[in-house]
């Protein structure tokens, strides 16, 4: 999926609460929303695990969506007059979606 469509689904939960915004992400029909949410998901269980902060006292300080350049396409074969030889086809572009949560201010 292209890096505007993430945008727009990341842009509706930032500076929300954390589990409020997965509550959000659940209702928004977009395919974008469900890779924020996983993804907004492992930082929570991060947050969680990694520094024992409690996920309901979590905001989201900081979501954003990059782009990402893969070269994930098969190569395939180029039928010329002296034969054939394989060619890889273009690049892809891809999103790439980060989230920071912080913990709320008392």
């Amino acid at each position: 999926m292209s890096p505007q469509k993430v945008r727009e689904v990341v842009r509706q939960i930032q500076g929300m609460n954390a589990l409020e915004a997965l509550n959000i992400l659940r209702f928004v029909p977009r395919k974008s929303a469900r890779a924020v949410a996983q993804t907004l998901k492992s930082a929570l269980a991060n947050a969680e695990n990694n520094h024992g902060l409690r996920p309901e006292k979590l905001i989201i300080e900081r979501a954003a969506a990059e782009t990402a350049k893969i070269n994930a396409t098969r190569p395939h074969r180029l039928w010329t007059y002296q034969g054939t030889r394989a060619v890889s086809g273009p690049r892809e572009r891809r999103a790439r979606a980060s989230m920071q949560p912080e913990q709320a201010p008392h």
